[in-house]
């Protein structure tokens, strides 16, 4: 087997192959220098399979030696994984090298090895020697909590899955206008009235609601739990208060911090002109909020959202005009950047840093702050050429809660599209990111939210297997990068998730665009753009043609899609479509085309964008 094509997801930085297999059976030991809790996790990942104990013994043949030797020059999540016919040494720098060196030994023996009861068979590996290392320290996966409430025993299962895989972040996202899911001791009623919304609205905002009552919330305890399963499998669980906006289930329980109106948990999905003030008692409930939050989770970063926060009550609020006045602010931008300020400094004596979603560049970013840049990469370029922490997660690549096909059979979502070939080609260094400040980009991350998820076993549809795609590109060096291999790679890792009870989409022909669109091809108004489609309708039939919005402010409007060949008018589809944050009848179709080699064949097109030019997208064919 080619070493590209072994079962190794993320791909390792270098790998060798050496003569010979090594076989674990009965007899296979660890040597007694091997980390404690590194054997006791492969014994715990290995036995339940094969039956096999995995004892201690100071024999040098037929055993496993899981070694740290501290090295403050390498990177600490670095390992080395030796196999030869008689022994299998891991070693790494710290504990949790040691335990990507065993997620890659288990990736490497077959997909039976994640049986929870023994079985006869042959458990070997090709020798081989790998030194690897992760290329971005912060490879996350965030879970949107508060729109559909997730149980423990569900964020459990879900955080084991990413540990497979390499995942070293777990960003939880815990409140938000339509549920807050955290206990806060001090404010008892955030649970209390915040965690439960009276009914949910159906599908993508329609006038219809479901009249149940939606709750749910986790205990510190449970919180506590969560962290510390977490640690055990070397990731880190980043919690999100979202503030000032999002914040309506907090204000229906403490009207008070709001505009002084009673106030319910929203109870439908966009965003609310309802937001916190920024009274001197109000910004103490968020400090005080944050301290609880601080005690329950060690992350260095704690996430204060920071995004979609609308003005309009702070313009339209006297008092708040009056505060602006006095602490010398010009307008409300730099009042929301006085208010993440205020955070930033109550995090940062704490010794904890912030993050927070691009929007907290408004008005002058926060000093010591970090960026997770999310409208596209330019708030990442600006932070990070700034000197200043960032990580990628733009919606055009790493929103899983995008459809993930073009099929009308998908569940639905809020929109978009991001199959998993465009997951797995973004690099988060862009171009326009400064050579020296490429360190600035801390890494990479996929975000679920779940507005449109109301099962577990949906978000781990809308996760996997493009959380696999998230793990190569936040380990494996750019060069050694490649979708083909990948998925190839990728097949025996979705037998493992069927072995492990997670549900996921399966894999497709691989959806290739055949051209796209960006800015610079559009106008204010209706336009036509073109396609040379000649080396993809190579032969006569019939044919469909998707516009797929990637990303940008404007959705695209479309009104008549032509096919020319050889420029002569062949067949024409004229009706109105739209993609966007939501498509509808974005597909045209061309029965009966006539073509013959060496034709050419052009798309053209008649498109509006809608209210500026900023939209990128795809187009795909389909020959039925």
């Amino acid at each position: 087997m080619p070493l590209s094509t072994l079962p190794l997801v993320p791909y390792p930085a270098e790998i060798k192959a050496t003569p010979g297999t090594f076989r674990i059976n009965p007899q296979t030991t660890l040597t007694p220098e091997s980390s404690t809790f590194a054997a006791q996790y492969l014994r715990a990942s290995l036995s339940p399979a094969t039956g096999f104990k995995f004892n201690l013994s100071s024999k040098n043949d037929n055993a496993i030696a899981l070694l740290v030797k501290p090295n403050p020059k390498a990177n600490p999540e670095s390992y080395s994984f030796v196999a030869t016919p008689t022994n299998l040494t891991i070693t790494a720098p710290s504990e949790a090298g040691l335990f990507y060196g065993v997620q890659t030994l288990r990736q490497l023996l077959p997909v039976s090895i994640h049986s929870t009861t023994p079985l006869t068979q042959n458990w070997q590996i090709p020798c081989l020697t790998i030194t690897d290392e992760p290329r971005f320290k912060w490879r996350g996966i965030m879970l949107d909590v508060a729109r559909h409430f997730t149980t423990k025993a569900e964020v459990l299962k879900f955080i084991d899955t990413l540990a497979l895989f390499k995942i070293n972040t777990f960003h939880f996202h815990l409140t938000d206008d339509q549920g807050w899911r955290v206990e806060i001791k001090k404010y008892p009623r955030l649970t209390q009235v915040g965690s439960v919304r009276p009914k949910t609205v159906i599908g993508r905002n329609t006038a219809e609601y479901d009249n149940i009552p939606h709750g749910g919330f986790y205990t510190q305890d449970d919180l506590r739990e969560i962290v510390a399963y977490a640690a055990e499998r070397h990731i880190t669980v980043v919690p999100e208060i979202d503030m000032p906006g999002h914040m309506v289930a907090a204000i229906a329980a403490y009207p008070e911090l709001g505009d002084g109106k009673p106030a319910e948990v929203m109870m439908r999905w966009g965003v609310s002109d309802r937001v916190l003030n920024t009274k001197p008692e109000t910004v103490q409930f968020c400090r005080d909020v944050l301290t609880e939050v601080m005690d329950i989770f060690p992350s260095e970063f704690i996430h204060i959202g920071g995004d979609e926060c609308p003005k309009t009550q702070w313009e339209k609020d006297p008092a708040e005009q009056q505060r602006m006045k006095e602490r010398g602010l010009k307008d409300e931008h730099e009042l929301q950047s006085w208010f993440i300020q205020q955070m930033e400094d109550h995090l940062h004596q704490n010794g904890r840093r912030l993050i927070g979603w691009d929007e907290i560049l408004e008005g002058g970013l926060p000093k010591r702050s970090a960026v997770m840049s999310w409208r596209g990469t330019g708030g990442g370029v600006t932070a990070a050429n700034l000197g200043q922490d960032v990580v990628m997660t733009p919606t055009s690549h790493m929103y899983l809660d995008y459809y993930q096909s073009r099929s009308p059979e998908e569940p639905l979502a809020i929109g978009g599209y991001l199959p998993l070939q465009q997951v797995y080609s973004f690099n988060p260094i862009v171009p326009e990111i400064k050579t020296e400040n490429h360190p600035r980009v801390l890494g990479v991350q996929g975000n679920i939210w779940t507005e449109y998820m109301k099962t577990f076993a949906h978000r781990e549809y809308m996760a996997f297997p493009r959380a696999l795609a998230v793990a190569e590109v936040g380990w494996t060096p750019q060069t050694l990068r490649n979708y083909d291999n990948f998925l190839v790679r990728l097949a025996p890792n979705l037998e493992v998730l069927t072995k492990r009870s997670v549900n996921f989409r399966t894999l497709e022909v691989s959806d290739t665009p055949a051209g796209s669109w960006n800015p610079t091809m559009l106008q204010a108004e209706w336009s036509t753009i073109r396609f040379d489609l000649s080396t993809q309708i190579k032969q006569s039939g019939n044919y469909r043609i998707t516009f797929a919005y990637t990303s940008g402010a404007h959705r695209l409007d479309i009104k008549r899609a032509e096919i020319w060949i050889n420029n002569k008018l062949a067949k024409f589809d004229e009706h109105e479509g739209t993609t966007g944050g939501s498509n509808s009848k974005n597909t045209y179709a061309f029965d009966g085309l006539v073509v013959k080699p060496g034709d050419k064949v052009e798309l053209r097109a008649t498109v509006r964008p809608d209210g500026g030019t900023d939209s990128n997208g795809h187009i795909y064919i389909d020959r039925t």
